[in-house]
């Protein structure tokens, strides 16, 4: 298929988007350099930083003092997370995707396995959605009376529009099932992040 075909079907597969099915869909691959620049981050104190300001923003947020309006909180009987507007913070791209992929890192040390990472693209009507994921589960002992749900399911979303961040959200979805144990608290979920 030439270029401009190529080029012309995707147009035609945005014209039929939907949050079902997305213009573009894909597994995350990064390169060489990213993962690179990757590790390089690691090593600095920006992690550190990000967890210690959710993990207090949460306390504050618990104590009813409110929190910072670049983040809120989500909590419902099944369901607890946080979303960061990076849209009004000061970092980069590549240190929100780093921070994207350290929660997943993060996660992937409590016992959990990776089910799916991956990105979707939607054209919105004034601008062109990207939707990276990473959707993880707890490792289940097949074994055990009942399962042990650890967090509940993981998900972890970095959204951007028009190619810039625009938001980072981490939500934990616990079962309400006889076949499950109890799901940890969310406050525990953040610490066992900051390791």
């Amino acid at each position: 298929m030439s270029f401009w075909n190529q080029l012309k079907s995707i147009f035609q597969q945005a014209g039929e988007s939907s949050p079902l099915a997305p213009t573009i869909h894909e597994l995350i691959e990064r390169s060489p350099e990213e993962l690179t620049d990757y590790e390089r981050w690691k090593r600095t104190a920006g992690p550190r930083r990000l967890l210690d300001w959710i993990s207090n923003q949460y306390q504050k947020e618990k104590d009813g003092l409110g929190s910072d309006d670049t983040i809120g909180f989500l909590t419902t009987n099944s369901t607890t997370g946080f979303v960061v507007y990076f849209r009004q913070m000061n970092y980069t791209r590549a240190e929100i995707t780093h921070f994207f992929d350290y929660l997943r890192e993060r996660i992937l040390t409590l016992n959990y396995r990776p089910d799916i990472s991956d990105r979707r693209i939607f054209p919105r009507r004034d601008w062109v959605e990207t939707q990276e994921r990473h959707y993880l589960k707890p490792r289940i002992d097949f074994d055990a009376e009942r399962f042990d749900q650890a967090f509940g399911n993981i998900t972890i979303q970095f959204e951007l529009r028009d190619d810039e961040p625009h938001n980072l959200r981490l939500r934990a979805t616990v079962y309400s099932d006889a076949l499950y144990g109890d799901g940890l608290s969310f406050g525990g979920l953040l610490a066992a992040l900051q390791g």
